[in-house]
C-alpha cells in the first residue's frame, strides 16, 4: 500500500513541478520508453538464471502484500511448539513420531493452518523434531548444522532482492545509452531548423530522465522491500531454532518457549504475560 502511495507521491514531486513551467508532451517519447524498457528487461534476462529469475518475479509481487508475520502468528508458533515440546515431556519422543511424519494430519499441527501450509516453516521444525526422536544429539553440533542451514535459506531469499538492486544501479546506464542515441541522431540531423533542434535534443534527454526516475524512484523501493521481507521471513526460524535447542539442552517447554519470544522483533514480539494468557486459554479450551 505505501508503495503505491510512494510512486504517487514521485510522480507528484517530478512531473507535477515540471508541468509548472512545461509541457507533459514534451516527456511522451515512446520510443525512448520502450528502449529503456527493454534494455532492463534484457539485462534481467541476461546476468540471471532461470531459478533466480524465477523467484525474482515469484518474489516481487510480495511486495504488495501485508506481512503474515504479526504476533498472532508468532503466538500461533509458539504455542504449537509448547504443545508438541509439551507431548515429548509427558509422553516421550516417540510419541511425536506421527506427528512429526504427517504434519496435515497432526492432532497438533493440523490446529495450525497458517503454519502447516507453509512448507519451509514445517520442513525446517520437523527435520530438527525427527532428529530429536532418533536420540544421542550433540547441541553444538545441532546448532551448527541449524546456522549453516539458515545461512543457506537467508541467501536465497536475499537473491531477488540483490537482483532488483542491481537492476535498479543499471537503469541510470541504461537512459545514458538511450539518450547517447538520440544525440547521435540529432547529429545527423544539424542542417535542420532550430526548434526542430531543440525538440530532438529535449527528446535525447528525456532518456537520461527516465533512466533516473525509474532507477530511484520505482526500482529501487522494490529492492529495498524485497531485502526487508527476505529478513522478516528468517526470523520465524531463528525462533523456532532457539526453542528446539533450548528444549534439546533440557529446558522445560515453558522455559524452551521464552528463549524463542526472546528472539524476536518488538513490534511483534508477544509479552510474557500475554503468551502465559494465550496458553492457558487454549490449553482450557
Amino acid at each position: 500500500m505505501f508503495l503505491i502511495i510512494g510512486y504517487v507521491v514521485i510522480l507528484a514531486a517530478s512531473l507535477g513541478t515540471y508541468a509548472i513551467h512545461g509541457s507533459l508532451l514534451a516527456l511522451w517519447v515512446p520510443a525512448e520508453y520502450a528502449a529503456i524498457v527493454g534494455l532492463t528487461i534484457g539485462g534481467f534476462l541476461a546476468a540471471n538464471d532461470i531459478r533466480v529469475i524465477k523467484a525474482t518475479v515469484a518474489a516481487v509481487p510480495g511486495v504488495l502484500k501485508s506481512s503474515k508475520y504479526t504476533k498472532a502468528f508468532y503466538i500461533d508458533a509458539l504455542a504449537m511448539l509448547f504443545e508438541i515440546l509439551g507431548k515429548v515431556r509427558k509422553e516421550g519422543l516417540m510419541s511425536i513420531e506421527n506427528d512429526v511424519e504427517n504434519p496435515d494430519s497432526s492432532p497438533i499441527f493440523s490446529k495450525y493452518p497458517n503454519l502447516v501450509h507453509d512448507h519451509h516453516i514445517m520442513e525446517f521444525a520437523t527435520d530438527y523434531l525427527r532428529m530429536m526422536v532418533g536420540g544421542n544429539l550433540n547441541t553444538v553440533e545441532i546448532e551448527s548444522l541449524m546456522d549453516v542451514e539458515l545461512e543457506t535459506h537467508h541467501h536465497e531469499t536475499m537473491e531477488p532482492s540483490h537482483v532488483v538492486a542491481k537492476l535498479g544501479d543499471a537503469t541510470p546506464a541504461f537512459g545514458i545509452v538511450v539518450a547517447v542515441m538520440g544525440v547521435v541522431n540529432v547529429m545527423g540531423s544539424v542542417g535542420a531548423p532550430p526548434a526542430v533542434l531543440g525538440k530532438m535534443i529535449g527528446g535525447a534527454l528525456v532518456g537520461t530522465f527516465l533512466g533516473i526516475l525509474i532507477s530511484y524512484g520505482f526500482v529501487s523501493p522494490v529492492a529495498t522491500l524485497l531485502e526487508q521481507k527476505a529478513h522478516e521471513g528468517s526470523k520465524i526460524f531463528q525462533m523456532i531454532k532457539m526453542v528446539l535447542l533450548a528444549s534439546m539442552s533440557g529446558y522445560a517447554p515453558q522455559v524452551a518457549i521464552e528463549f524463542g519470544r526472546k528472539t524476536l522483533d518488538s513490534a511483534v514480539r508477544p509479552t510474557f504475560r500475554e503468551l502465559e494468557d494465550e496458553l492457558k486459554a487454549r490449553k482450557g479450551k
